[in-house]
């Protein structure tokens, strides 16, 4: 059952692997390219100072800009394990489309086993592909993340667990919403739909709100500690000495003669941030929100293949 169930979701397989070989041909000479270029530049040496001092911050900058093409092109990679994990659920949703399961349960394999093997097959392929991206994006950023962190936005998505996560949501998603429609494209084109949906609301609403964030306040003439520290900032802006926002700095015009002044620089800025040494608790309470989504929607496909077909 196990090489019979392989055959049968052996293209989107082929599929899933070749989007992650395209990743490849596009990371791997960019990579070598960048971490010659790190070593190069000597900018192990600028860690310390990050874009503080006026050598290194041009020495950084311009890295960052020789590369900054391809970070943009790498965080629409995102989008990426939403596609390996809707594909990986077609052959399923193909096979209740067409009816085929009913011929295996009439020979000597059980509807619990045809099931249990199906979306077995589904999930371990989905593991090992977006295991194999984890390894190619972590290797990729790594000279990034020495200089700027994995706290920002998209480097966060691709280093650690989430991108797992991720994947087997939409492959969960996908063979829920397959396994009740029945039909397999219209059935993988909402599932994406509705990961990226996800995903944009994750990312830009309840992130920030399930992490844990602490609160700095500096004097305005210092340098922002936070830069140092490689920190999420999650709200930033003037206070007084206690932490309390003075909200936004007005400018005030004279009527008519096109004379404007700026009120007194504040003394202090307060911010709200996530420190970079609770990057793993984060990944870690993401990742189990979009597995435990995922392993209960694998299981109500189950469900709904095993006691409503």
């Amino acid at each position: 059952m196990i090489w019979l169930g392989w055959r049968l979701q052996r293209t989107e397989t082929l599929i899933a692997a070749a989007l992650l070989g395209l990743v490849a041909v596009v990371l791997v000479p960019t990579g070598i390219e960048m971490a010659h270029a790190y070593s190069t530049d000597g900018l192990s040496h600028c860690l310390g100072f990050t874009k503080g001092s006026p050598t290194c911050g041009d020495v950084i900058g311009s890295f960052e800009q020789r590369f900054s093409p391809y970070t943009a092109l790498v965080d629409w990679f995102t989008l990426l394990p939403g596609l390996i994990g809707v594909v990986l659920a077609a052959p399923f949703a193909l096979e209740l489309e067409r009816g085929t399961q009913r011929l295996a349960w009439t020979q000597s394999i059980t509807r619990r086993r045809w099931v249990t093997t199906k979306l077995g097959l589904a999930v371990g392929s989905t593991a090992i592909v977006a295991s194999a991206l984890i390894l190619v994006l972590v290797w990729w950023r790594q000279p990034l993340v020495k200089l700027d962190g994995r706290m920002d936005g998209g480097a966060y998505d691709s280093q650690g667990v989430v991108i797992l996560g991720y994947a087997l949501f939409a492959l969960g998603l996908a063979l829920a919403i397959g396994a009740v429609w029945r039909r397999a494209i219209p059935a993988v084109m909402v599932s994406f739909v509705g990961y990226f949906v996800a995903r944009i609301f994750f990312d830009t609403w309840l992130r920030k709100r399930i992490a844990s964030p602490s609160s700095l306040t500096w004097r305005a003439s210092d340098r922002d500690p936070l830069q140092l520290f490689h920190s999420w900032v999650i709200s930033e802006g003037p206070s007084d000495s206690h932490g309390h926002f003075l909200g936004h700095i007005k400018v005030f015009c004279a009527p008519g003669q096109g004379v404007c002044a700026f009120p007194k620089r504040p003394d202090y800025m307060h911010a709200l941030y996530v420190p970079a040494s609770d990057f793993w608790s984060l990944q870690l309470v993401e990742f189990g929100m979009f597995a435990g989504i995922a392993l209960a929607l694998i299981a109500f496909a189950g469900w709904w293949t095993l006691y409503r077909e």
